[in-house]
């Protein structure tokens, strides 16, 4: 299996895709290059089918992979609960990807970045 290399080392490329995972996880979606979003939608399928089978193992699995980041899109002050992108991903992501066998990404391309021309992307969760 081969994978794109992205201009990096091997260390530099795996946070790479561990940030832009996380992120998706947290946003629900980013603007990124378009081989780095088809990179990442490769790694964002495997968290959410991690979510969807939910015990210890897939949550053990996904928590070595997703960083632990605070999810503020859901922050509640009356409570005082921060969730983190793992708790979203096993609580909300995979209840609303339950019904589905995969295909829980969507990659549409942009105009270019200005000053390079890069081929930009758009990758959102359905």
């Amino acid at each position: 299996m081969t994978n794109r290399k992205l201009g990096r080392k091997s260390a530099q490329r795996k946070a790479l895709l561990r940030d832009l995972t996380t992120d998706l996880i947290i946003n629900e979606y980013i603007v990124t290059t378009e081989a780095r979003a088809k990179e990442v939608r490769r790694t964002v399928e495997k968290m959410i089918t991690l979510g969807k089978k939910g015990d210890l193992h897939a949550r053990r699995q996904a928590a070595a992979y997703v960083r632990h980041e605070i999810a503020i899109n859901n922050f509640d002050e009356e409570k005082e609960v921060f969730p983190t992108a793992l708790q979203k991903l096993f609580d909300n992501l995979a209840k609303r990807y339950e019904s589905r066998d995969g295909g829980y990404t969507r990659v549409m391309k942009t105009e270019p970045r200005r000053g390079d021309a890069a081929p930009m992307a758009i990758i959102e969760l359905v």
